[in-house]
């Protein structure tokens, strides 16, 4: 692997060092090395940034991607297993192809890493995972599996299963079975420590509660699909309840909540963002709702939740947001290290820092205002995967 240095670009580096006017990046051993004005790196490869934005790799921390294949139709659609309305134990890990052309999409799209996981469907839906955008195979692609447990309130849980009078069939009910999953894994944690490792205490081997243990033991949070207020704020009781860690993503309406968010500590993943509403969930969406959770307080971030929309429409939907009321740098911060933090990646992604991965994204412009910028060169671990500078 080839040293690469990086000249001539405004360096946003999203972290202690802010922005450099006209900086270089040094990549080395697939990490970042050094980020500076002067790099001294006579045997590294050069890449001209000709004065465009450097970036870390771009994050989007709730998608689909490779679950929902690329114009397949049924024979690609694997994002919700509804045999069942609790399914702790499916793993995204299972289910996608990292062939799909979408990761293309992503790559040229500076998109680097991506959550990806289970849909809607299901009250609890299953594990996501958090994986890198270019490779061929899950075991070379994949950053943290599990990353996260989905979980699902109102209007999905209630199509998916109430029109055909199966359980839930009320917001009640779907609040209800997502407890008693919890509970239940509660009790299972409880015996298997109070087992102390002895075969003959240890409660009879459970894959749903195993895939809940992580839950409890707060070492993955739930990640919450929660656009209503009502259900935004049935979240947080549960969390507080089990006293275990969620993200609140969609949060449609989190924004007439702002201060109740605040308060919760809780984060927003936002998004997708500018399509028609075609349900009533969605109806109060509004480009204002990350200024304004920001500015309450609340840390967010902004996602595409692919196939609501394509990869190369993340930085877009950012700069409508910077457009009603969002400061640009936390702009850039919800696609790199407000989506990294959330994610639990901050060690590894979301900045350009001396250790962090070496996956970089090259900008002709500034990529959430200018509607005629592209990414020119994508960088991830080390390698050029994209470049027509």
């Amino acid at each position: 692997m080839k040293d690469i240095l990086i000249k001539n670009g405004k360096i946003l580096t999203m972290g202690p060092q802010g922005t450099l006017e006209n900086g270089q990046v040094l990549l080395k051993n697939g990490k970042i090395a050094a980020v500076d004005t002067n790099l001294d790196a006579p045997e590294a490869e050069i890449l001209d940034a000709k004065g465009g934005y450097v970036l870390p790799g771009l994050i989007d921390a709730h998608c689909h991607i490779g679950l929902y294949e690329t114009a397949i139709g049924f024979p690609g659609d694997d994002g919700n297993e509804t045999s069942d309305p609790v399914t702790p134990h499916i793993r995204a890990l299972d289910g996608i192809y990292p062939l799909d052309p979408e990761y293309g999409v992503a790559v040229r799209s500076g998109v680097t890493t991506v959550a990806t996981g289970p849909g809607s469907s299901n009250p609890i839906a299953g594990q996501f995972v958090a994986m890198k955008t270019w490779g061929k195979t899950m075991n070379e692609m994949v950053l943290r599996a599990p990353l996260a447990m989905k979980v699902a309130f109102g209007e999905n849980p209630k199509n998916s299963f109430g029109r055909s009078n199966r359980q839930p069939v009320t917001r009640m009910a779907i609040a209800s079975l997502v407890r008693d999953a919890l509970y239940q894994a509660k009790e299972y944690v409880y015996k298997k420590d109070q087992a102390q490792g002895d075969p003959a205490k240890l409660p009879h081997f459970d894959m749903k509660m195993e895939a809940l243990e992580p839950v409890i033991r707060r070492e993955i949070p739930l990640k919450a699909h929660c656009h209503r207020a009502d259900d935004i704020m049935t979240v947080l009781r549960i969390a507080d309840e089990f006293q275990v860690d969620v993200t609140l993503d969609h949060c449609t309406e989190g924004y007439l909540i702002a201060d109740e968010i605040a308060k919760s500590g809780r984060p927003a993943i936002l998004g997708p963002l500018g399509g028609f509403p075609q349900k009533p969930e969605v109806q109060f969406q509004s480009l204002e709702a990350a200024g304004i959770l920001h500015r309450a307080g609340v840390k967010v971030a902004i996602m595409t939740d692919l196939p609501g929309t394509h990869m190369w429409y993340l930085p877009m939907a950012v700069g409508m947001c910077v457009g009603a009321g969002l400061p640009e740098e936390e702009g850039f911060k919800s696609i790199t290290i407000n989506a990294a933090e959330i994610l639990g990646l901050e060690n590894r992604l979301g900045s350009l820092e001396p250790g962090k991965d070496a996956d970089v994204a090259i900008f002709n412009g500034n990529p959430i205002r200018d509607l005629w910028c592209h990414c020119v060169a994508t960088i991830m671990d080390g390698e050029i995967r994209h470049n027509i500078l």
